[in-house]
């Protein structure tokens, strides 16, 4: 197999001074502009645990939301492959985060798509291709910790 490196820029401009800078944990915010070439600003900040603001995207949901896409897009693709016709794909991903001292971990992310497949496909494989999809992500194949995948198939009345 061969390598093919593939690479992703990202801008981030912390925008939280308030005046004073960084001289107090209480004194400035956590808000910063994340900017990918040619696509629209996302506005960031830290969880609201952390003194961010619940509005913006925190990293640790685009962290989760990171493993869902990637699962769903691996997924569409294997059950093309395997000959299932998918009509509708919805997750509700769910990731648990544990604090460590001055720092914390992602102990796991569980992934709970909701598959919505044509009468003619085939169940089984649409529900196998998430084990193959699973492999294939490359963000699951990129963190440290657990990511479970526990899918529902729903065949549709055509």
């Amino acid at each position: 197999m061969v390598n093919h490196p593939h690479h992703y820029h990202v801008e981030v401009e912390w925008t939280g001074n308030l005046g004073t800078g960084t001289d107090g944990y209480r004194n400035y915010s956590r808000d910063h502009v994340i900017r990918i070439a040619g696509k629209a600003e996302l506005a960031g900040s830290s969880d609201p645990t952390f003194r961010g603001d619940a509005t913006r995207h925190n990293p640790e949901d685009m962290l989760v939301t990171a493993l869902s896409t990637c699962h769903m897009l691996s997924y569409l693709h294997m059950a093309t492959v395997a000959g299932v016709v998918v009509t509708a794909y919805t997750d509700a991903a769910e990731g648990t985060m544990v604090t460590e001292g001055d720092g914390g971990r992602f102990a796991e992310v569980v992934l709970r798509p909701v598959v919505t497949i044509s009468a003619a496909s085939d169940p089984a494989k649409a529900e196998a291709a998430h084990e193959v999809a699973h492999h294939a992500c490359f963000i699951a194949n990129s963190v440290n910790f657990p990511v479970r995948c526990e899918p529902r198939t729903v065949v549709a009345s055509d």
